[in-house]
């Protein structure tokens, strides 16, 4: 009985790590960018694009179709950068367990 208690405590412990992890994780951010720079995106720990800037130059009219490819390009790296910084703080949390359902 002794050791289901202490699993239980440990497991409210992990939980409440992960609570602050999580609202940490909301502010922190990265930023990617495409084109050399000329577009480029932030997102947050809770894979939220939370701004996107686009130089003026690569607004070319005559072909929208390689703006969104930069954007796309930008988000995509955003997001995935995003996404490995909160695996990297879970790891952390964890130990290095891989708990399913976490991440």
């Amino acid at each position: 009985m002794k050791n289901i208690k202490n699993l239980m405590k440990q497991a409210q412990q992990l939980q409440n790590k992960m609570a602050r992890m999580q609202e940490e994780m909301a502010v922190k951010t990265v930023e990617a960018s495409s084109g050399g720079g000329m577009v480029k995106v932030v997102a947050n720990g809770k894979q939220e694009i939370v701004s996107v800037h686009i130089e003026k130059e690569v607004v070319v009219p005559d072909d929208v179709e390689m703006l969104q490819d930069l954007i796309l390009a930008a988000v995509n790296e955003a997001l995935s950068q995003s996404q490995k910084m909160v695996s990297e703080q879970m790891s952390k949390l964890t130990g290095g367990l891989s708990i399913p359902g976490l991440m």
